[in-house]
């Protein structure tokens, strides 16, 4: 009966130690200055929750709130009107300031038109997931603007996520 008790018990810590962590990874999804490093490091090395489920957690947490910036940027209001609209203003090159905005302009169609291609789109967002190279904050909002597919960007971040904050829980906690 007293381990019937005790499976319990921690089978209820361990939902709780789950809903902590994805309300947490959602939250530094979105908010830049929560580190979500920082959150499974620190329960690695403290031992108070499961690394490892808070690692799970974390993930959850962080594809919900990407894939929610992914989908503000891509459904935000007047998207559809401002697509239509081909032209941007002219830039007068003979300034300074004019061939930074046009440089700004070449660099981000670029970069929306990687994240566009079948080829880059993924294994950019991937590897953004993974390394944090580029930052995730950013190709989340590109890629919400792209053409790339809402599935493939999901994926993408749950797979490089979960491998980022399992190796952390996993090397930490090993300590």
């Amino acid at each position: 009966m007293a381990t019937a008790a005790m499976a319990l018990s921690l089978g209820v810590m361990w939902v709780w130690q789950l809903a902590l962590a994805v309300g947490f990874g959602i939250g530094s999804a979105v908010v830049p200055f929560m580190n979500a490093e920082a959150y499974v490091l620190a329960l690695g090395a403290t031992h108070t929750l499961n690394p490892v489920v808070a690692a799970v957690g974390i993930t959850i947490g962080q594809t919900i709130g990407k894939v929610a910036m992914f989908l503000a940027v891509r459904h935000r209001p007047g998207y559809a009107a401002r697509k239509a609209k081909k032209e941007p203003k002219p830039v007068n090159l003979d300034t300074r300031w004019g061939r930074f905005v046009q440089w700004n302009r070449d660099l981000s169609k670029r970069l929306l038109d990687a994240m566009s291609d079948s080829r880059w789109g993924a294994p950019v967002t991937l590897l953004s997931a993974f390394v944090g190279i580029p930052p995730l904050y950013g190709v989340a909002l590109i890629g919400g603007a792209s053409r790339m597919r809402t599935l493939v960007f999901t994926l993408s971040v749950l797979v490089g996520r979960g491998a980022r904050f399992v190796l952390l829980a996993l090397g930490v906690s090993a300590f």
